[in-house]
């Protein structure tokens, strides 16, 4: 090869591009913004893995949870923080009483002073929020007066509610897991889990599903106005170039679309970092500075998309003779053989094939191997598709004016038609795949709670163990609150220090009693036994009348002194388990006069509600109410299910990418309309001359998008299904079919090409004119 020669024809196809006048500036125009618009989600791409570990690294950094450590001594250099998490609307608001214990105790990052008490600095969204005219709730629910905001160190995202206020009666035990003592802020003490086998496989195939449309929409977009400018290289023959030396200028065009593409890529991907700041998506948010590329992925970029232009343009004027009197372009082509292009997709079952059955128990899945078989797959679709709609349209025949206009253009161009789908059937076969894959491993990641949200809409754990009588007024008359019971719990062991039998307690009156056991009778004094499932001898011997214990007994590495010495007193009976109790409870119930006094501090206090769901925003008002009675207290809704945090965020990612590749089908699809459109300009202007009704011929422009595309999604819907049941077998889990997912898939796909096809109808009636006829 003559790397100088090389070097020269695709100079010269650059010059052109940019010199050809008016028709090469919107050729150059409609490719710069189509492979711009892939480049800009290329760029984010490749950014991404700086915004998952600057999200880690804030988060990190700001670690006040200390999981059971030790708590350090009291010191110049120690700082109390109390936990204030609380909820609006569903989304989090991060919340720390702060309360240094000397001169040089730590700040958290963000913060560069300790507020005083009724004071509070917050996150620019926080401060924002409290400031609208809908927070009165939760106005009265943080009520410190506000005199700083948090810096972006402080946060991890910019739409983040946080806050950080002051405190002068934080005190920190060893079993406190609402207030801790804190030498330093951070993590400390990383540790380090066995990652996940199917959730590596589940992010490499959302990646790859989320990627490879972006890739084929590049590749179209380069191919912008390709009968036109093969009409142009006509008039290079004539000089005396070769075919070779032809091709050469033609993907140097191609080549100077694409570096223009990058250029408009990289000013919409800056622009769009900018914007990132201010918009929140499924509950997520970023700052501009987390979005910046990995250098040596945007530099892949930068290298493989004027690459993949001439390559490309190289392969499609393979099946172009550019003559000095024309283009061979509309001569009958030669069938497409079918055999080659069902090999990417056998290829890639293949590669998938060895780790079938691997799930979790087989080591990890081999990431060259699922990366390469998806990509195949993905990418035989865009090898089958113009097969398959030369196959069908060649058999399509009578019809309306309309569709005999369409279907003879499909017939002409078959190839331009799948072209145009190729992307939206590849993002369509993809989401399915993961459809399916997401919702066949879901229950993997979810686990039943035990709760039933009929019984009890809400739960308020109590952070101050005197404030249970308290809460129970304050709920009482609260708005939106329907019922509400207070239970007490604790233990009872038969020594002072590291009992050998323990028994666990509950406190309430009767009627927080009879949500958690059915009673013979009850009145305050009454204590009962309630069996358990696991009770042996000696703890049923240790529950009889008269028995001296002690309660909150002291263990080796609890704080002693604190014990309450207790005898069970006389007439104990017996009560059995409701099946639909609020709490899973074993041991004695006690109502509360049968509870000393000075024992009511040792024990953990929960409220539950039932909600009045007519109230508008009854969660918000009890969340303030439990504010006002405990600070610390946690408040959080019920359900029967959790899932697994890892799952739900590569989820929301999911649903973030899948968002944006949406928006990307739609606009490049606007832009190839657009350019499919200007090329047949003349030709629409001489059908309206001739007196052909532009209704006939809007409808002919929906019928030659609407046979390909559905043509595309079925052959999307046969690659997706097989590609998410292979996906199943590999994560070990068996194959089952969401229809109405795959079909709402499938109609999202269709609706975007629907609504793109007629936002190019106004473009194509005022193409319809006999001023289209004038020529230069």
């Amino acid at each position: 090869m003559n790397v100088r020669q090389w070097s020269r024809d695709l100079g010269l196809g650059v010059r052109f591009a940019f010199t050809g006048g008016r028709e090469g500036w919107v050729r150059m125009v409609l490719t710069a913004v189509g492979v711009g618009l892939g480049v800009t989600l290329l760029l984010l791409t490749t950014a991404l893995p700086n915004v998952l570990a600057a999200r880690d690294e804030r988060g990190a950094a700001r670690q006040d949870l200390t999981y059971g450590a030790p708590v350090p001594a009291r010191s110049d250099h120690t700082v109390l923080v109390g936990m204030t998490d609380s909820e609006w609307h569903g989304k989090g608001i991060r919340g720390r009483l702060l309360q240094p214990e000397g001169a040089r105790a730590p700040l958290p990052p963000g913060v560069d002073h300790f507020p005083k008490k009724g004071e509070m600095v917050v996150s620019p969204a926080l401060k924002e929020l409290l400031a609208s005219d809908g927070a009165k709730l939760l106005r009265e629910r943080i009520p410190d007066r506000i005199t700083g905001t948090i810096g972006e160190t402080g946060l991890v995202g910019s739409q983040e509610l946080a806050y950080y206020a002051g405190a002068d009666t934080l005190v920190a035990t060893k079993n406190s897991s609402r207030v801790v003592r804190l030498t330093a802020f951070g993590d400390r003490h990383p540790t380090t889990e066995r990652a996940d086998p199917v959730l590596i496989l589940m992010t490499l195939v959302v990646f790859v599903a989320l990627l490879t449309p972006v890739a084929v929409f590049i590749a179209a977009a380069v191919r912008f106005g390709g009968e036109r400018r093969d009409r142009r290289l006509a008039a290079l023959r004539l000089v005396g170039s070769d075919s070779r030396m032809t091709r050469r200028i033609a993907a140097g065009e191609a080549l100077a679309g694409a570096l223009l593409g990058l250029a408009v890529g990289t000013v919409f991907f800056l622009i769009g970092r900018q914007v990132a700041g201010s918009v929140e998506v499924l509950g997520e948010s970023v700052f501009p500075s987390y979005l910046d590329p990995s250098p040596a992925l945007a530099a892949l970029v930068a290298v493989a998309v004027p690459a993949a232009a001439v390559l490309v343009t190289l392969l499609a004027m393979r099946g172009v003779v550019v003559e000095p009197l024309g283009v061979v372009r509309t001569a009958k082509q030669a069938r497409r053989r079918l055999w080659w292009r069902l090999l990417l997709p056998l290829a890639g079952l293949g590669m998938l094939y060895p780790m079938i059955g691997n799930g979790r128990s087989h080591g990890d899945f081999n990431q060259y191997l699922v990366i390469g078989g998806v990509l195949l797959l993905l990418v035989g679709v865009t090898a089958l598709l113009p097969w398959l709609v030369e196959a069908v349209v060649a058999r399509l025949g009578a019809g309306g004016l309309s569709w005999q206009l369409a279907v003879r253009r499909l017939q002409l161009s078959s190839g331009t038609a799948a072209r145009m789908v190729n992307g939206i059937a590849v993002a369509v076969a993809g989401a399915i795949a993961l459809q399916m894959l997401f919702a066949g491993v879901e229950s993997q990641y979810t686990k039943d709670t035990g709760r039933d949200p009929q019984r009890a809409s809400m739960e308020i754990d109590l952070s101050d163990r005197s404030r249970v009588a308290v809460a129970a007024r304050e709920f009482a008359r609260t708005e939106g609150v329907q019922a509400s019971v207070a239970i007490s719990t604790g233990g009872l062991g038969d020594k002072r220090h590291d009992p050998a039998t323990t028994s666990g307690i509950t406190v309430g009156d009767c009627t927080a009693l009879r949500e958690l056991a059915h009673l013979p009778s009850c009145r305050d004094g009454d204590v009962f036994v309630l069996p358990g499932k696991d009770d042996d001898a000696a703890l049923r011997a240790f529950r009889r009348p008269g028995r001296h214990g002690f309660l909150d007994p002291t263990y080796s590495e609890g704080e002693p002194g604190k014990e309450v010495p207790w005898t069970i007193p006389a007439g104990l009976r017996h009560a059995t388990a409701r099946k639909d109790a609020l709490q899973e409870s074993s041991g004695l119930l006690l109502t509360p006069s049968a509870l000393p006094a000075k024992a009511w501090p040792t024990l953990y206090h929960q409220v539950y509600i039932r909600l009045d769901l007519s109230v508008p925003d009854a969660d918000e008002h009890v969340r303030t109410a439990a504010a006002r009675v405990d600070r610390l207290a946690n408040a959080w809704h019920w359900s029967m299910t959790e899932q697994s945090t890892k799952y739900t965020s590569l989820r929301t990612g999911l649903f973030v990418g899948a968002v944006c590749v949406l928006a990307l089908i739609g606009a490049s699809l606007l832009v190839s309309q657009l350019e499919q459109l200007r090329e047949r300009r003349k030709l629409l202007s001489s059908l309206v001359a001739f007196g052909t009704r532009r209704r006939t011929l809007g409808l002919s422009v929906l019928w030659q998008t609407a046979v390909p595309i559905a043509l595309g999604l079925l052959l999307a819907m046969a690659v997706g299904l097989t590609l998410g049941a292979v996906l199943l077998k590999m994560t070990d889990t068996a194959v089952a079919v969401d229809w109405s997912s795959v079909l709402a898939l499938t109609g999202a796909g269709a609706v975007v090409v629907l609504a793109v096809t007629l936002l190019s109808l106004p473009p194509l009636v005022r193409l319809m004119r006999p001023e289209g006829l004038r020529t230069e």
